[in-house]
């Protein structure tokens, strides 16, 4: 069986406390996006985790697609598979590709051996494997709250806008983002601001992450620059980088623009 695990776009992320779990308790808005990886899980006899694509670094039991498996095998003792991952959507680059190739793992499981496993209960495995994991278990955009995994439908609608994703040759560690943050509390939420046109996002929609990560690295605080510079509606950091987004109400010609930056454009619906 196959799926497509898709990325996803940070619409705003304010980082409000430190807790005393090591976590900050943070606001945001995840958005799906259908720039996807490609996975495949089929019943084995002996279990095999093999990938294509884009090299991830690390062992391969490191792998949230083979931690998930584990996780399931351990609570229900399933039966070995083969997993085939092809990576597509850039590491390090704040786009939750790990997170949803292990949430597609546990939607694909659930499905291959129809475990009939629970929404709910789907979203408390995810949280173990990762504070953002549970939003790949939608299909639609979440307020993310806690760490990430406390979810609440919004209605956001960007439906015919233009999006373009750049990741500069930068990897940013979600470890290196939180080091220097700096949480407080904003004067108005992220589900406030959505409520409002998008003409005014960019004045007061922002990521909390971008003041230092611009910082250490300017060429990701250049291409937000140049998004806004070709007309960008709204442009920002996902999540905590190295990606850029930009909204735009047009089709836009990027091969002349990041020639040495890897891309993706597509209409949102």
């Amino acid at each position: 069986m196959i799926s497509f695990p898709h990325c996803k776009i940070n619409l705003g992320l304010q980082v409000l406390s430190k807790r005393s779990d090591g976590y900050h308790n943070i606001e945001t808005c995840f958005y799906p996006v259908l720039c996807t990886d490609i996975l495949e899980i089929i019943p084995s006899r002996e279990f095999s985790f093999t990938q294509s694509g884009t090299k991830v670094d690390g062992k391969d039991e490191d792998n949230l697609c083979v931690k998930a498996f584990h996780l399931i095998q351990e609570e229900l003792g399933i039966d070995l598979v083969k997993i085939h991952l092809h990576k597509i959507i850039p590491m390090g680059a704040g786009l939750g590709g790990g997170s949803s190739d292990a949430a597609f793992t546990l939607r694909l499981l659930n499905e291959v051996f129809d475990l009939k496993i629970s929404k709910e209960q789907l979203k408390s495995y995810a949280s173990k494997l990762g504070s953002d994991c549970s939003f790949f278990l939608e299909d639609q955009p979440m307020i993310g709250k806690g760490r990430g995994e406390i979810l609440s439908p919004i209605s956001v609608n960007l439906n015919g806008l233009h999006l373009i994703l750049i990741k500069p040759d930068v990897h940013v560690s979600t470890a290196e983002a939180y080091s220097g943050i700096e949480p407080k509390q904003p004067e108005i939420s992220i589900q406030g601001i959505l409520k409002l046109p998008l003409k005014e996002w960019r004045d007061k929609l922002s990521n909390d992450f971008e003041k230092l990560i611009f910082k250490k690295h300017p060429i990701i605080k250049a291409v937000k620059e140049k998004l806004y510079a070709l007309g960008a509606s709204y442009a920002s950091m996902s999540g905590s980088g190295a990606s850029v987004f930009g909204l735009f109400e047009r089709p836009i010609d990027l091969k002349s623009e990041f020639p040495s930056m890897n891309y993706w454009s597509g209409e949102l619906k």
